[in-house]
């Protein structure tokens, strides 16, 4: 499989690193010198140093007999263009295209790309997915991670573990005895910045993250059991009207299950203004985040959850530490410098959202093919959350749990057989229709692959 990216930035870098190690040719375009450079100093890639749009750029990267472009470049407009070129003048079967403008997203115009008019085949927007992403965030406030599997009915949770939670130093295999109708698994730890896969012997200890899959059903006792409090709000103050600022913010108005009362700052006034047209239940301040009159205005004291979502990583780290200062229950800031992660905690943050493992998760989705249904990325790229569905030609079919070879950096999480969620034990077999969820680490991803007959074909 022959991938062109076109963007050496944040996503592309991450795109390409995460293929890089998955025996693909993968060739990396970017105007900049020193990231091109980056690039090929630090993985196992091709870069070209070129405008993407440019027909003879593309020729030099390989486009000839490439199988895929992922148009990643920060210009909409760029991304646009290279899809076009890659298909008129190249031929490329699969072309992504980021796109993260919502005037390009309205469905009234989703004819437009069609292959007779802009042949993109899947449109990846950042902007959109993380605001999906902090709406689910503020569903579950105690964890630092959240993601949706199996259509809505599992869902996996990152929780920091502290001194009040009530199973430390409790073998895994024994949580598994006291809690025996609890539809919930451990699937990976972060201890002292190693992430691993526990196994059954395995303890937890103050200070670990830990992610777990949990029925939807019981997400609420899986919370309370490794120690954090179920927290509800309605009250939600947002900084920053960019485009993720008024994607959040409308949703939240169009909640059909509860009633949000919303308050947004935003320093633009032009911006303010914006937003202000747009929203018709959301009160909008124009003033600075990082003005404690401001915060007060917005009675922060008595607010439920404020999110700093300007495109400034600073201004919301310190716009949330004012705000948790002042009496705000919960805060969370939008992240882009994973550097900045050792501040959270001494600064009283809640939770992040980082935006470059949202986009990337939403790129693998499409690349990964098969019977891959769902793909979500964790860390810095050191593991994925796949989805796989269980065909009649698969290995597994028929096997039970502890007769299959899973590779040392992989645990099977909840899975869903005859619309039932539940954690699979070592007799559990596996049949055709069986929806599986797999936390995986970087290294095992093809082995787990290979387990479902999984390929790279997209055609």
């Amino acid at each position: 499989m022959k991938i062109i990216i076109c963007g050496a930035g944040q996503v592309g870098w991450q795109i390409a690193r995460h293929l890089s190690d998955e025996r693909m040719d993968i060739i990396v375009i970017d105007k900049s010198q020193e990231l091109v450079q980056r690039i090929i100093d630090e993985l196992d890639v091709s870069a070209v140093r070129g405008y993407a749009s440019y027909p003879s750029v593309l020729e030099k990267a390989g486009a000839q007999d490439a199988d895929m472009i992922i148009a990643a470049t920060l210009s909409d407009e760029v991304n646009m263009v290279i899809c076009q070129i890659a298909h008129s003048i190249f031929g490329i079967p699969r072309k992504i295209a980021r796109v993260r403008s919502n005037f390009y997203l309205e469905e009234e115009y989703s004819n437009f790309y069609r292959s007779d008019h802009l042949p993109i085949d899947e449109i990846i927007s950042p902007e959109k997915e993380i605001a999906e992403g902090i709406i689910k965030r503020l569903e579950v406030p105690s964890a630092f991670e959240t993601a949706e599997f199996l259509e809505g009915s599992a869902v996996l949770i990152g929780l920091s573990l502290r001194e009040e939670c009530a199973v430390l130093s409790t073998p895994l295999r024994q949580l598994s005895e006291l809690f025996s109708t609890l539809n919930a698994i451990v699937v990976g730890i972060r201890r002292d910045n190693k992430l691993f896969v526990p196994d059954p012997e395995d303890q937890l200890f103050t200070n670990d993250d830990i992610y777990i899959f949990s029925d939807i059903k019981d997400l609420a006792r899986t919370i309370e059991i490794f120690g954090k409090k179920v927290f509800y709000g309605e009250k939600v103050v947002l900084l920053g009207m960019g485009t993720i600022g008024i994607n959040v913010a409308t949703t939240l108005e169009n909640n059909s299950k509860k009633r949000m009362h919303i308050k947004v700052i935003e320093k633009n006034k032009e911006r303010a203004l914006e937003a202000a047209d747009k929203l018709e239940k959301t009160i909008v301040l124009n003033g600075d985040g990082l003005d404690e009159g401001v915060l007060k205005e917005c009675n922060i004291e008595l607010t439920d959850f404020f999110v700093a979502i300007t495109d400034d990583d600073k201004t919301n780290l310190l716009a949330c530490a004012r705000a948790k200062a002042l009496g705000c229950k919960f805060t969370m800031a939008l992240i882009n410098d994973p550097t900045l992660s050792k501040l959270f905690v001494p600064m009283g943050i809640n939770s992040h959202i980082n935006p470059r493992s949202t986009t990337v998760s939403s790129i693998l989705r499409h690349i990964r093919h098969g019977m891959v249904k769902s793909v979500y990325s964790i860390g810095n790229g050191e593991a994925e959350i796949l989805e796989f569905q269980v065909m009649d030609s698969s290995p597994i079919v028929g096997k039970t749990l502890k007769d299959i070879e899973w590779p040392d950096g992989s645990l099977v999480g909840v899975i869903k057989k005859d619309n039932k969620i539940l954690v699979p034990k070592g007799s559990t077999r596996f049949e055709q229709g069986d929806t599986l969820t797999v936390f995986c680490l970087r290294s095992d991803i093809s082995k787990v692959e290979n387990l479902f007959q999984v390929g790279i074909d997209f055609f």
